[in-house]
C-alpha cells in the first residue's frame, strides 16, 4: 500500500500568482497553481491521497485584505479552499489578525473540518471543535493531530483571541500522540510553527521563547511519523530522527509530499519507508476552473486598488531597501507621521517589513499603500522611560553586522533561518546615531531629544504597532502593562485616511538618525 500526503502552508490569501504590485503578473506561485498540482498528485497516485492546509490562509495578499475590509466576510476565499479538497486544516498565527467573529465565519465556510489542539478555551477544550482525530483512508487509519504555535498572545491584540489560551505544543503532543498511535497505523501531526534549533546539530537557532517547537517535537515526542510545518517560510524536505519533515515555504510555493510505503500486518498497517519531498509550482498553469470561478472576484480586487489616493511632490520610490534602513528615507518618514498623527505621540518607531515594498510613485494609489504595508497592523503607545528606548534601539541596531571591508550589512541572525527585517525599528522623534563598529548592546552612541540628551529616567510616549508594543520580535522592554492608549484601525486605513487629509505629500526626510562605521 502506498500512501501519499500532500500539504500547504502559509498561503496568506494568495489566490492568484500575483503580489499585486501591478497587473497582470504571473509569478511562482498561488493557490490556483497548487491545485493544480493536487490534482496532479491525486491522479498519479497509487494509493490514498491525504490532505492537509497548514494555516495562515486568511490573511497576507491584497485579495484577502480587501475580502476582509470591503466584504468583511473570507467565505468567497474558503471556496477554493474547498474546492481543492482538503481532508483537514489548522489554524495559523495569522488565522486570527482580523478577530475572532471573522476567523469563525472563514471556519464555518470550510467543508473540512479545522483542528488546532493547543488553542483552548475556558473548559480546557480545543476552542473550534476538535483538535485531532482517526481518518481511514482505503482501509489505511491516519492518525491525525493538529497543532499551532503557543505565541500568538504574544503578538495579538487579547480581543482578538478573548476567552482563549495556548498550550504548548509539545505538551500538547506528549498527551495527544500517545492515543493516536494505539488507533491509528500512522501518526501525522500538523504544527503551524517552525524549527528553534538546526535539524542537523541541534544548535539553536533563534531565541528559544516557545513560538517555534518543531525541534522539541522531533526530539521529546515519540510516535511521530510525519511532522507538517509552517509558520517560517522555510524550504524543507527531509528525514530527521526517523520522522518525514515538510516545510513549503510560502503563497502557494511549493506544494509539500511525503509518500509511504506501508505493508499490512494483523491489526493494520505498518511503515516500511518515507520519503519527503517538494514540489514547486513554478512551471504550474493555474487550474482552469478555479481561475474563471475566481476572476470576477480578481477583477473587483484590481479596480480597487487602482483607485487615486493622493500625489507626492519629490521622490519617495524605493530603490535600495538596505539603504532605507541605513539612512532615512521619505517613505518612512511619512509612515511615522501617519502614526504620530493617529495617536498624539510625539516619538513613532516602525519598520520596512520585507525588500519586496517599492515605495509610492508620484500618483499615490490604494495598491501602493497596501503592498508596501503589508501586515493588518493597528496601533498602540507605550509610556516607556529613555532607559527603555535606549534598550529598544539597541536591540534594532543588532540587526546591522559590520563587513570586512568597512561597509554595513545585515546581521546573519536577521537573515537565517527566516529573513526578520520587520524586527529592525527606525524611530522619528528623537535623533540617534548607530555605530556598526560598536558590539551589540553598544551600539547607541548618541541619544537625544529636541537637541537634548534624554535622561534614563524621563518619562516617554511611543507609538509602535500592536505587535511590537506586546514585546513581539523579542522587545523585552515593551509589553501590554506599559500600553496607555490604542488606535485599533488598521495601518493601511490610517495611511489612507492621512493622504486623503493631506493629498499632496512632500517627500522630505529630517534626517534624525545615522548609521556609522565608526566614522562619520
Amino acid at each position: 500500500m502506498e500512501l501519499t500526503i500532500l500539504e500547504t502552508s502559509d498561503l496568506h490569501g494568495y489566490l492568484f500568482p500575483t503580489t499585486y504590485q501591478k497587473r497582470n503578473m504571473n509569478e511562482p506561485f498561488g493557490i490556483l497553481k497548487a491545485a493544480t498540482l493536487f490534482e496532479e498528485e491525486r491522479e498519479k497516485a497509487n494509493g490514498p491521497v491525504f490532505t492537509v492546509e497548514n494555516g495562515d490562509y486568511i490573511q497576507g495578499s491584497s485579495l484577502s485584505y480587501y475580502l476582509a475590509k470591503q466584504r468583511k466576510d473570507p467565505a468567497e476565499l474558503m471556496q477554493a479552499l474547498n474546492a481543492m479538497g482538503y481532508d483537514v486544516g489548522v489554524l495559523g498565527n495569522h488565522s486570527f489578525n482580523y478577530g475572532l467573529d471573522y476567523l469563525k465565519k472563514g471556519i464555518a465556510a470550510t467543508n473540512f473540518p479545522v483542528m488546532s489542539a493547543n488553542i483552548l478555551n475556558a473548559q480546557n477544550e480545543p476552542a473550534f471543535g476538535k483538535g485531532y482525530g482517526v481518518f481511514e483512508k482505503e482501509g489505511v487509519k491516519i492518525g491525525f493531530l493538529g497543532l499551532t504555535t503557543q505565541y500568538i498572545s504574544q503578538w495579538e491584540h487579547p480581543n482578538h483571541y478573548a476567552g482563549l489560551h495556548f498550550q504548548s505544543a509539545v505538551e500538547c503532543a506528549k498527551e495527544i500522540v500517545p492515543l493516536l498511535r494505539e488507533e491509528a497505523d500512522i501518526v501525522v501531526v500538523s504544527y503551524h510553527g517552525g524549527f528553534e534549533r538546526d535539524l542537523k546539530t541541534g544548535e539553536p537557532t533563534e531565541v528559544l521563547t516557545g513560538e517555534n517547537e518543531g525541534y522539541q517535537l522531533l526530539s521529546e515526542v515519540a510516535g511521530i511519523d510525519v511532522l507538517l510545518t509552517g509558520h517560517q517560510h522555510r524550504v524543507i524536505a527531509e528525514m530527521v530522527n526517523g520522522v518525514a519533515v515538510i516545510q513549503p515555504s510560502d503563497k502557494g510555493s511549493y506544494v509539500g509530499k511525503v509518500v509511504m510505503q506501508l505493508e499490512p500486518k494483523a491489526d493494520g498497517y505498518e511503515v516500511v519507508s518515507m520519503i519527503p519531498s517538494l514540489i514547486s509550482v513554478a512551471e504550474a498553469e493555474c487550474d482552469a476552473e478555479l481561475k474563471q470561478q475566481f476572476e470576477p472576484l480578481h477583477k473587483e480586487v484590481e479596480d480597487w486598488l487602482d483607485q487615486t489616493v493622493g500625489v507626492v511632490k519629490g521622490d519617495m520610490n524605493i530603490i535600495d531597501p538596505h539603504q532605507v534602513r541605513v539612512k532615512e528615507h521619505s517613505y518612512i518618514e511619512l509612515i511615522q507621521k501617519v502614526q504620530m498623527d493617529a495617536t498624539g505621540a510625539s516619538i513613532s518607531g516602525t519598520a520596512l517589513f520585507n525588500n519586496q515594498g517599492t515605495g509610492f510613485d508620484n500618483t499615490i494609489t490604494t495598491r501602493d499603500i497596501v503592498t508596501n504595508y503589508i501586515y493588518p497592523n493597528t496601533l498602540a503607545v507605550l509610556n516607556i522611560t529613555g532607559a527603555e528606548l535606549r534598550e529598544a534601539l539597541e536591540q534594532s541596531a543588532g540587526y546591522f553586522t559590520l563587513e570586512r571591508d568597512g561597509t554595513i550589512g545585515v546581521n546573519p541572525d536577521f537573515m537565517d533561518p527566516k529573513p526578520q527585517h520587520y524586527n529592525y525599528d527606525m524611530y522619528e522623534g528623537v535623533e540617534y546615531i548607530i555605530d556598526v563598529s560598536k558590539p551589540i548592546g553598544s551600539r547607541i552612541v548618541e541619544l537625544t531629544k529636541d537637541g537634548k540628551a534624554i535622561p534614563d529616567d524621563e518619562p516617554l510616549e511611543v507609538v509602535t504597532n500592536q505587535y511590537r508594543a506586546v514585546g513581539g520580535g523579542d522587545y523585552m522592554m515593551f509589553d501590554a502593562s506599559k500600553i496607555v492608549r490604542e488606535v485599533t484601525t488598521d495601518m493601511s486605513e490610517l495611511i489612507g485616511e492621512y493622504i486623503k487629509k493631506n493629498p499632496v505629500i512632500d517627500a522630505r526626510v529630517n534626517d534624525n538618525f545615522k548609521v556609522v562605521n565608526g566614522k562619520e
